[in-house]
This record gives C-alpha cells, structure tokens and sequence, in this order.
C-alpha cells in the first residue's frame, strides 16, 4: 500500500453554500478558491469515471461515501487517440472534489499514483474531513446550489469574488466538445455520434458492436454527415439543455430527414424532447449515483441504472407517435421516450454504465441491429 506524497500542499480550508451555510474541512492541493454548482453522487466506487465525466463540467462534486482514494488512479496514456479505461474524457472536468474521508494510502494493481496528486497535477483541489451526509442533507432539503471552496486563508468575501467558475450557460457545451470531428473504425455500420461532451464508455459499446463511429462537436454540420452514416446517437453532457437551441433545431430536422435509429442518452435524451416539443425542468437535486430504478413501461421490467444529470424532461402532454417508455421509480420523472412509427428513442439513464450497473446495456444492441437494418436497406437520407 502507497502513502500520499507529503509534497501535496494541504491545509484548513472551507466550502460555503449560497445559503450562507459553512462546512470545514482540510483543503488539499495547490491554494486557490474554485466555484460553480453543488452536487453529490451516491455511487460507492467510481470515482475517476465520474471525476472525468463531462456532464459534471465546472460543479463541485460531493462524494456521499465516506472512503475515496483508496484504489488510487490508473496511467492515464491515451492509447489510439482515446483515453485509456476508466477515464471517460482526456481530463478532469470537476471543479473540486469535496469527501468525508481521503484515503492516505492506495492499493490496486494498476495504480501509478495517488487521487491526491492526480487531481493536483490538474489543479482541481480536494476537500476532505467534511460532513459529507449532513452537506448532502442540505442539498436534498434546499436544492442544488452554488458554492466556493477555498483555503483557510482566503477570506470568504475575498473566495467569492475571485474563485475560478465555468460558464455553465454557453462557454461550457464549446469546452467539452471535441474541436473536429473524429472517426473510429470500429466495422460496417456507421455511428453518428453527435458530441457535446460524450463518455467514452458510449465509444465503446457501439465499437464493440462492429460499428464505426463518426464522432463530431455538436456545431458541426451534422446533416451533412448525417448523409453518411447509418443510425445516429445524441450522447450526453454537462448543462440545460434549453441553452442548446441550436442543436435541437438540427435534431428537429434530422427527425424529419433521418430515416434510419436515432438513440439519445442523458442530454440526447432531453434534447430529443425539446426537439419533439417537450419542455425540460430543473430537478430540486437531480440523479447522480449508480442506484437509480427505472421500469420499462411496455414490459414492466425493472433495472438499477446510472444516472448523472440535473434536468428532467416533462412528459405530461406527449405529441402524437412518441410514448413512454422509461420512468423513474424513485420520482416518476421521464426515463425514456420513443417513436411508434420509426426507429427513435432515447433513455435519460446510461446504459453503459461507466461507472455502475450494465444492465441495460442491451440497448446498445437493440440500437446496432437497427443501423445493421438501416445499412442493409441503404443510406437513411
């Protein structure tokens, strides 16, 4: 078992909530106050697939277990152009990590350095010794809400004035993106895979599929490449989607031009509902954890799925041809919709996992045999 570096610089330090609210803790990293949203995760391991999923973009991240750390971090080399398992981008995209307990030591056969050090070789700073279940208390009685961490010896006025924030409004959805569009080969059927901030655990599985995949930034010309490929899949991302106005008007044409599957995951799912009609809301704290219960409705079948995102879409009054398909057993928010008269679907869950339960993977492979079907009949546009 490893130790942590003593090199790593920690000290008191404090997060304090919008509401005025103050926890204490120790602060560890390089000093400098950070801001931006205030969110937990319930899930128990996985904490590098979350730290580097870019639907956590500019928030800082709660951790509801009490143990982080203790199997350390991976090499990280991108091998192929793509980030090696378990990182599901090329960085860390929280703004700090906030824990109960940080683990001084680390074990795993894979491991080449410390979460610690990690996080602090990209500047994203640690706060631990926190009451993580009285702070995530607060947040599910108040509702998300900002936040700024910083030394001890950063005052609080001071923290709030100059703390680094990311513009979850615009600027963000251009960050997480990637800056061209990139395929991988990956076999006969042709993936567009629309990006505004995509794990690659969703690469992955429809690479494992035999399927090619037309990775591009959500502003590129998509119908055009549209043109090319044989179903298409919107993935997630950080933000609401109400700010995407742009992309949705796209997906509302490729949903009159596209005749091949269309699959939305997380944000591709909130997108495809503003793109049918439906209005998107601000959940009082949002699903972010490994353990979030759906049922299919058509066949009544549960599944544990994971979830990270902060907007729901409003299902109340469906257009003609779109029904339920998923729903939330915790709140009965929408957890999924589809098309009767064609292949278009979406699941506000992650299939893939990455990290937590793959249950409902198989979708992957429902999707894929639809493109092979799309493939075989010629190109859907």
């Amino acid at each position: 078992m490893t130790p942590l570096s003593p090199e790593i610089p920690a000290g008191p330090g404090f997060l304090v909530l919008e509401d005025g609210s103050e926890y204490q803790g120790t602060y560890v990293g390089r000093p400098a106050a950070v801001g931006g949203e205030v969110v937990f995760t319930t899930a128990m391991a996985g904490y590098l697939e979350s730290l580097t999923d870019a639907s956590f973009a500019g928030q800082l991240l709660v951790c509801t277990y009490p143990l982080i750390g203790n199997y350390g971090v991976p090499r990280t080399t991108p091998a192929g152009g793509r980030p090696s398992p378990p990182m599901q981008s090329d960085r860390v995209q929280v703004q700090a990590l906030i824990v109960q307990s940080l683990s001084q030591f680390y074990s795993h056969h894979r491991a080449v350095e410390s979460l610690s050090s990690w996080l602090t070789r990209h500047d994203v700073p640690i706060l631990t010794g926190v009451d993580t279940r009285a702070l995530t208390m607060q947040l599910r009685e108040r509702g998300t809400m900002a936040g700024w961490l910083a030394p001890a010896t950063v005052p609080v006025d001071e923290a709030k004035r100059t703390a680094r924030f990311v513009d979850l409004h615009a600027q963000v959805f251009l960050d997480v993106a990637p800056k061209q569009t990139v395929i991988h080969a990956g076999g006969a059927n042709r993936v567009l895979l629309i990006d505004v901030g995509v794990k690659e655990g969703i690469v992955e599985c429809l690479l494992r599929r035999e399927s090619t995949v037309i990775r591009a930034p959500w502003h590129a010309d998509l119908i055009q490449l549209a043109k090319t490929a044989d179903g298409i899949v919107i993935g997630n991302g950080p933000g609401d989607p109400a700010d995407l106005g742009e992309l949705t008007a796209v997906i509302k044409m490729l949903l009159g031009s596209f005749n091949g599957p269309i699959f939305g995951v997380c944000l591709g799912h909130q997108l495809l509902g503003r793109a049918l009609g439906l209005p998107t809301f601000k959940l009082p704290y949002g699903h972010r954890g490994v353990n979030q219960p759906v049922r299919n409705v058509d066949t009544g079948a549960c599944f544990v799925t994971s979830q990270n995102h902060g907007f729901a879409v409003d299902d109340t009054n469906l257009p003609p041809d779109c029904v339920k398909w998923f729903t939330n057993l915790n709140d009965g928010t929408s957890e999924g919709l589809r098309l009767v008269s064609k292949p278009v679907c979406s699941v506000q869950f992650h299939p893939e996992g990455m990290p937590g339960p793959r249950d409902a993977e198989y979708l992957f492979d429902e999707f894929v045999r639809d493109v092979g079907r799309a493939r075989a009949a010629g190109r859907p546009t």
